[in-house]
């Protein structure tokens, strides 16, 4: 296969995974607040999630350096199913949180190799709009399930997206099964299984690197605003405060994705033309700015103006701490970087959605919210501050 068609084929697989998220994304909090649990709980629903991925990104991206990507690629969305049927059938919270747990590892199966492979078929100068073109398969997944979701779970139960997207898994395995060769070769893989044990640290070096570190920092906050927030927070927010119905809530979180299938690609073509540190800096401090507003938001117009900056914020920084995180790693280290970069993101993933519950338990939603906001800003000014820039910057 040529490159692009390649480009195309992981896209289109990494459409398939994604609606299955996004399905289940805007109904997860309620089906789990169905138990009568409290809201702490309810964040842990995508704690769990978060979890599995956190465990799995790093051993995931070195059984990707040394078996291959597509056993990744195919026996994620297979793992996934089995998660999401598991949690259709749930009748406890705690069943709930097992089963996602087991949906995340599927995930981070999928995710990790998706990311490597992508690596593996762009040159330095296109790794920008490569990362930006899956980010964009990601979003339009993650965009359109919502309203999906929503219409499924309105017209039958709560239960039934995970249903749904359980068969989009087995379908996806299928799809990948066919249309993703293999870009490990046998003699890299080879070399990978051969390693003696005293080479083994340079695979780490990057966790000595302040670089690494700090964009980890940044993308910890983004995802906790994703997590935290948006999937957590937010929904129950809409729900009690404005009143909004799941089908509505499915509708306006599609709309919001909408804006980074828009944006994803022109900014794959910023950050590889004006450099990585220039727009991860500008875009984290919008998404700031835009929870903030959020936190404080006492009408529904204000509520959807924080909401929409922050997500224009979001889509804008997308492939830029991925494209980074490359430039940082030698051809040896890539499965390994990948696979700690995935974790700063579900270190946020997992620490926010329980952090935020409990803080909105003892406090209010508005106030966990407003932490969220004040934490990514802090990360995006150390990021300014003491950040270098890297060898794809247009100032090298």
């Amino acid at each position: 296969m040529k490159t692009y068609e390649q480009l195309i084929a992981i896209c289109i697989s990494t459409v398939l995974v994604m609606a299955g998220q996004g399905i289940v994304s805007p109904i997860l909090p309620l089906y789990a607040d169905s138990f009568g649990v409290s809201t702490a709980l309810v964040g842990a629903t995508v704690t769990a999630f978060g979890l599995a991925r956190l465990l799995t990104n790093v051993p995931a991206g070195m059984l990707a350096d040394r078996s291959g990507r597509r056993k990744l690629l195919i026996g994620g969305p297979l793992v996934t199913a089995f998660g999401m049927f598991g949690s259709g059938f749930a009748n406890t919270i705690w069943i709930l949180l097992g089963f996602r747990f087991v949906a995340g590892l599927g995930s981070a199966l999928y995710m990790t190799g998706a990311t490597i492979y992508l690596l593996d078929i762009a040159s330095a100068e296109q790794r920008g709009r490569f990362i930006a073109a899956n980010q964009g398969a990601l979003l339009v997944g993650v965009g359109f399930g919502p309203a999906l979701g929503g219409l499924i779970a309105d017209r039958y139960d709560l239960s039934m997206p995970f249903y749904v997207v359980a068969v989009g898994g087995v379908l996806t395995a299928v799809y990948s099964f066919f249309r993703l060769p293999e870009t490990r070769s046998a003699e890299q893989a080879r070399i990978a299984r051969d390693v003696a044990p005293g080479d083994q640290p340079s695979r780490w070096a990057l966790l000595r690197s302040t670089d690494f570190l700090l964009v980890g920092l940044v993308t910890i906050g983004v995802f906790s605003v994703r997590a935290g927030v948006r999937q957590t927070l937010v929904p129950l927010q809409l729900s009690d405060s404005f009143g909004l119905k799941v089908d509505e809530l499915g509708l306006l979180f599609t709309a919001l994705g909408l804006i980074g299938v828009v944006l994803i690609w022109p900014a794959g073509l910023a950050t590889d033309r004006f450099g990585r540190k220039t727009i991860i800096v500008p875009t984290a401090t919008l998404i700031a700015v835009g929870i903030g507003i959020v936190a404080v938001a006492d009408t529904l117009p204000l509520f959807i103006v924080g909401l929409t900056m922050s997500a224009v914020g979001s889509s804008i920084t997308g492939p830029a701490p991925a494209a980074y995180v490359a430039d940082l790693a030698t051809e040896d280290q890539r499965g390994a970087a990948m696979g700690l970069y995935r974790t700063f993101g579900d270190i946020g993933v997992v620490l926010s959605p329980v952090l935020s519950g409990l803080l909105a338990d003892a406090v209010s939603i508005p106030f966990a919210i407003g932490v969220n906001a004040v934490f990514i800003g802090l990360a995006a000014v150390a990021f300014l501050v003491f950040a270098g820039s890297n060898t794809s910057d247009t100032s090298h």
